[in-house]
């Protein structure tokens, strides 16, 4: 005998992938369960606290880096992708050092890195992700940290199309740890949070809160300035898709909690072109 109700009709792969693709019509680069391959330019303003001239004293160092990013994407399965990036960073900061006792700019190359993930979409509302960054120590302690890294890290998409086209929120995790490099630099472990959503507006335009993880715990050596192991900035960043393949965004971040002080203030500038 039939049955009454009728077997609910199941969406076949290829239209699953359809609906996969169709998400990334309004993919802002972002949303890391969504790489592009692009290349970016990126300008970092910051400041935070630094050593004084005097012993047991302060000073705010400012550093400005441009960064030069590639990023490839490589679809290796049905839903699954393989994401690469890397990053140049040219540092202009003026610490008070023994090479530089009186504070004056110096330039140099910082830390190189290489990032590899992994991501699957389920659908075309969530994904999931894992990676890993390691940094090499390139800039030494002047625009380094002296130290190789290893950042390994997961996130987990959701698509809220109920919001706007476009909106999303991908909460992202990962871990920062040192190993090897110069032991009379500060050894680095903290953890590192970005629950971030992003809200698309008219126009092509976006605003994004928490685009980094900078929320940060700190189980490392101190730094300077440090009397606490918590550091919570308010961070948002407001851009627009200005021609199909070019985005371009800025970001302010300025801390709520600073007892860790990873920065006083900070700013980025973005261009991402996709190819």
């Amino acid at each position: 005998m039939p049955s009454q109700a009728a077997a609910a009709p199941q969406e076949s792969p290829a239209a699953q992938q359809g609906d996969i693709q169709s998400a990334e019509v309004d993919n802002n680069g972002e949303d890391f369960t969504r790489p592009q391959s692009l290349f970016q330019l990126r300008y970092l303003y910051q400041t935070a606290p630094g050593s004084g001239s005097e012993p047991g004293t302060t000073r705010q160092v400012t550093t400005e880096t441009l960064y030069l990013r590639e990023d490839h994407r490589f679809d290796f399965a049905p839903q699954w992708t393989l994401a690469l990036r890397g990053d140049l960073p040219m540092v202009t900061k003026n610490p008070i050092t023994s090479n530089n006792p009186s504070g004056d700019d110096q330039f140099g190359v910082g830390d190189v890195d290489f990032q590899a993930a992994v991501i699957h979409a389920f659908d075309a509302r969530w994904a999931a992700g894992i990676g890993a960054r390691l940094v090499a120590p390139t800039g030494g302690d002047e625009f380094g940290t002296g130290r190789w890294q290893i950042l390994s890290g997961f996130a987990v998409r959701s698509m809220l199309p109920e919001i706007s086209a476009g909106s999303y929120f991908v909460p992202q995790v990962r871990y920062d740890v040192s190993f090897a490099g110069d032991p009379s630099t500060k050894n680095i472990s903290n953890l590192q949070f970005a629950p971030t959503l992003n809200i698309g507006l008219p126009d092509h335009w976006f605003v994004t809160f928490y685009p980094s993880t900078d929320i940060r715990v700190n189980y490392g050596d101190p730094i300077t300035g440090q009397t606490g192991p918590l550091f919570l900035p308010f961070d948002v960043l407001i851009g627009r898709t200005v021609f199909t393949d070019v985005v371009m965004s800025l970001e302010i971040s300025v801390p709520i909690i600073k007892d860790y002080p990873v920065y006083d203030f900070k700013t980025v500038m973005r261009l991402n072109a996709s190819f």
